[in-house]
């Protein structure tokens, strides 16, 4: 298993885990997420994931960008898209979110086959 994947599987198991034995503080989060970034709104789902991916970026989270690169890939997200979302968290958060763009181009990889 590729290092993102790891990451992606540690993070699911442990919100999983967190869910059976803090629901009342986990499942308010996970309820959350689902309506802010996995239904269409205003913004489709692709979008969202995109965004969140810049943030993550920005906010250098591995777990994060793991999540969220392929959450943004199953919503038919592109490369190109991914990178292009990339960028704009270098934009805006300068030199510590491009040194995070190695973790999301091995998400891109690992995720993208």
């Amino acid at each position: 298993m590729g290092y993102m994947k790891e990451r992606y599987k540690e993070a699911v198991d442990t919100m999983a885990a967190l869910g059976k034995e803090y629901p009342g503080l986990q499942g308010p989060f996970g309820v959350l997420k689902r309506h802010s970034c996995e239904k269409d709104g205003a913004l489709d789902v692709k979008t969202k994931k995109l965004i969140a991916v810049a943030v993550a970026l920005c906010a250098g989270c591995e777990y994060c960008i793991a999540i969220h690169t392929k959450g943004a890939l199953d919503a038919g997200a592109t490369k190109d898209e991914l990178v292009e979302a990339g960028y704009v968290a270098v934009l805006m958060g300068g030199g510590p979110p491009l040194t995070y763009m190695t973790k999301l181009m091995a998400a891109i990889e690992e995720f993208g086959k």
